[in-house]
């Protein structure tokens, strides 16, 4: 029996082969998968993956980003380097659970709304000889009779801004617009109840709107009151958001700047690994080429080029495979006239082969020519 292969092609298979003693980490090569496979067919083992011996690996191809130092960088706190003026503001109270705000399940009946309008027109009247905590008392026992009413709330909110409790304000005023979400008083009194305890953006959002549902010269008063203190926190978010933007931004192109330079390093170190062994540099690059990478992924192609790699003669079975011929032609085009290592030239059809490559064997018997 004569050897299927020419001599080119055998240069390439010995030259793989010594490849593989001096470097058996390229065994491993997700592009050699064929060759790993033809050798485990027939009883082969794979040395391991060793980390000490440097191969090519997918491992230490791939771009390795070194972690960023984390910059450790103060964010600016909303009003760090604002300057507002907080005349007029206080300390904010503190609010517990002994505020009265009623069961809010409870339906009320006509009897509690009577004695609930009964009352809160005796803390109106305690209100306006300035007994404000007589009045915040009478609104509470209102409330639990009918918890329902959003005028009781806003009512009882406005008597705690009377005694300098805010957040107080706040929660009833809130409450209130829960039952009723275009109460402008409840906006109205909430807005000035931030205003105290200088929250300055919350106070004029609520003015505004006070002012949309129902126009108020006092709370338009207000308004005006907060807006160039809300203006400048509201600029100076933007501020701390443009600066987070570009930080990000930053951030973002150094890490593709060493992503490419991970790249860079890691082909640069490719090309040293193969660029001194005769044929494995373009060897080695054959398999970087995206076709040929997807042609292999194909089990059907895979399994034909095993085939043929463990007898070239087979490759007449698939001449009329387009999907093996057009892999064929692509492997032919990269600088391997003689056939892979470890693959041999293609007999017949023009690939590879050389002036030494035996003809394609006959299916038939052969028939007279008449030349005789």
């Amino acid at each position: 029996m004569s050897c299927p292969f020419n001599k080119d092609s055998l240069d390439k298979l010995e030259t793989f082969i010594d490849i593989c003693k001096s470097k058996p980490n390229i065994l491993h090569l997700p592009e050699l998968k064929f060759f790993k496979d033809y050798i485990e067919s027939v009883g082969g083992v794979l040395p391991p993956v060793t980390p000490e011996m440097h191969s090519p690996t997918k491992e230490s191809t791939e771009p390795k980003v070194e972690p960023e130092e984390e910059v450790v960088e103060e964010i600016e706190s909303e009003e760090s380097d604002v300057e507002l003026d907080m005349d007029g503001c206080i300390e904010p109270d503190t609010v517990d659970d002994s505020d009265k705000m009623g069961e809010s399940s409870k339906i009320p009946t006509d009897e509690d709304s009577d004695n609930a309008d009964e009352k809160r027109r005796a803390a109106m009247i305690e209100f306006g000889e300035g007994n404000y905590s007589k009045a915040v008392e009478l609104l509470s026992e209102a409330i639990e009779l009918n918890p329902t009413s959003a005028v009781l709330f806003v009512k009882r909110g406005q008597s705690y801004l009377k005694l300098n409790r805010p957040n107080a304000c706040i929660k009833d005023c809130t409450r209130a617009l829960e039952l009723n979400p275009d109460s402008a008083a409840g906006y109205k009194f909430r807005g000035r109840a931030h205003r105290l305890i200088g929250n300055f953006e919350d106070a004029a959002k609520d003015l505004q709107q006070a002012c949309k549902i129902d126009f108020d010269e006092q709370a338009d008063e207000w308004l005006k009151e907060v807006t160039p203190n809300a203006q400048k926190i509201i600029q100076h978010k933007m501020k701390v958001e443009r600066k987070k933007a570009e930080k990000d931004l930053r951030e973002r192109a150094e890490r593709v700047r060493k992503a490419k330079e991970a790249h860079a390093k890691a082909a640069a170190q490719e090309e040293a690994d193969f660029g001194d062994t005769p044929g494995m540099s373009d060897f080695y690059k054959a398999f970087q080429d995206p076709e040929i990478m997807a042609a292999f992924q194909d089990p059907e192609v895979a399994t034909a080029m095993q085939d043929i790699s463990m007898n070239p003669a087979n490759f007449m079975k698939y001449q009329s495979n387009p999907k093996i011929m057009a892999l064929i032609r692509k492997l032919q085009q990269k600088k391997f006239p003689g056939g892979f290592p470890g693959m041999g030239g293609f007999p017949g059809a023009g690939f590879g082969g050389g002036p030494d490559a035996p003809a394609p064997p006959r299916s038939g018997p052969m028939e007279d020519d008449g030349l005789d």
